[in-house]
């Protein structure tokens, strides 16, 4: 299936892997890849080695293309552009939008700039700055989230922009293929769906953890980092909600200090990371602090199997899935789904 999105960045079909951090990694990205879809590399839960290593591990595992997602707000993200630059990386995708002039400098040496946004007025903005595409993710997406249901943020975006508009939230099959298409997207992205793969590291018993649960298995929770964030019902979660706002900052404390060790990275960087993340989200003081919480209580869950002392992303979509397929078997089936509705709709 050819869009303007698959010619852009040069795979077969139009389906993307988000970046996922502590689970997009080398194996499923490649999987992927070599199936025939945009897997993409999660790098903010990575060192600047760990992320040179999961490239080169990458590359050697497929010839297809694949990208990296960065942290545009990241002390060093000049250097894990150029370090993209270097290693031939075909896709750079952010998760905040990145400033002007990192755009200009992947674009001149030919890597495709993909932002991901949250509204209209965010995706307009990137485009002028020279974005090649954009990710839109609408509320029943995983992780951080806005509050407009994909249905309606997606039209919006698609008729603000002249670049490829690639639809995520809530998207799982080939019928949302072609739901998507219909609204004017060039594309899907998918996060719990390739989570719940074959080639996912996330531990078995926290597959069947969220293989468990039902379309009101996720709340949209501040407690977590002082943002809205989209994760699974779990005790810890519920104990989160029910509890006051002094805890989760104490823990956030003591989260940012195990990051920093498991990162390396130091303190002042940390700092200036947070002030980063501040201003281009608008954050309280206090929600900055509690952001700090993300990557340990992520980490706890997704890559310990800790669902006690973790936390654990998922889009609303985890109540429809039950299966655990290779990402060949799920992007086959999904391209098979696909041809089906066209036929029918036409």
């Amino acid at each position: 299936m050819e869009t303007a999105f698959t010619k852009l960045v040069g795979v077969r079909f139009p389906l993307v892997q988000t970046g996922m951090g502590w689970v997009a990694g080398a194996r499923l990205v490649s999987a992927v890849a070599n199936a025939g879809g945009l897997g993409i590399l999660a790098s903010a839960t990575m060192t600047y080695d760990e992320l040179a290593k999961a490239i080169g591990e990458t590359k050697a595992r497929t010839a297809n293309p694949f990208g990296v997602n960065l942290r545009a707000d990241a002390v060093d993200a000049a250097e894990r552009v150029e370090l993209l630059i270097k290693e031939g990386v075909k896709v750079a995708s952010f998760a905040l939008a990145p400033k002007k002039e990192l755009i200009g400098r992947l674009k001149e040496r030919g890597v495709v700039v993909i932002p991901s946004v949250g509204a209209a007025r965010h995706a307009e903005k990137v485009a002028a700055w020279g974005a090649d595409a954009v990710i839109v993710q609408g509320g029943e997406g995983g992780g951080h989230t806005g509050a407009v249901a994909t249905t309606l943020l997606l039209p919006s975006v698609v008729d603000s922009v002249d670049i490829p508009v690639v639809a995520a939230g809530g998207f799982f099959d080939g019928r949302g293929l072609i739901a998507a298409m219909a609204y004017g997207a060039q594309g899907i992205a998918m996060g719990t769906r390739f989570l719940l793969t074959q080639e996912s590291t996330v531990p078995d018993e926290v597959k069947r953890a969220y293989l468990a649960k039902e379309l009101d298995g996720t709340v949209v929770s501040t407690k977590v980092d002082g943002m809205p964030h989209r994760v699974l019902r779990t005790d810890l979660v519920e104990r989160l909600e029910r509890g006051g706002r002094l805890a989760p900052l104490v823990a956030a404390v003591k989260n940012a200090g195990r990051f920093r060790k498991l990162s390396g990275t130091r303190w002042l960087d940390m700092v200036r990371e947070g002030i980063a993340m501040r201003h281009a989200k608008e954050l309280s003081w206090a929600q900055t602090i509690m952001a700090a919480n993300t990557p340990m209580l992520l980490r706890e869950g997704l890559v310990n199997g800790n669902t006690d002392a973790g936390v654990l992303a998922s889009g609303q979509v985890v109540g429809l899935l039950r299966d655990l397929p290779t990402c060949a078997e799920l992007i086959d089936g999904i391209m098979a789904q696909a041809d089906e509705v066209r036929l029918r709709l036409r």
